[in-house]
């Protein structure tokens, strides 16, 4: 058994230069109200929700990115209205957001 529910990764890359990337796309920032939400909304936790940051998860092109696992579900996001919809649908109501999903 999994030690968390639900393990999330956003990456919050930053490249050199003028190299695209998901930190250049506010991934950081996000990454911080996704935690938040996460523990106001009392997900977080063992058996819960754990939400981490990552260095590049290789997909800079479709970017900022996050992963969750053990769906193995791929989002893009722009936005706290699409992190909010991702906590809603997918942390709580276990279904995929499809208009995210890459």
């Amino acid at each position: 058994m999994s030690f968390f529910d639900k393990h999330v990764f956003i990456c919050c890359n930053q490249r050199a230069g003028c190299e695209d990337c998901c930190n250049n796309h506010g991934a950081s920032e996000l990454l911080g109200y996704m935690k938040d939400k996460v523990k106001v909304l009392g997900l977080a936790g063992e058996g819960k929700i754990r939400v981490n940051k990552a260095g590049c998860l290789g997909r800079c092109d479709d970017g900022p990115v996050m992963v969750v696992y053990p769906e193995e579900t791929w989002y893009t996001f722009v936005d706290k209205e699409d992190i909010d919809e991702i906590v809603a649908e997918h942390m709580v109501g276990g279904r995929v957001v499809e208009r995210l999903k890459i």
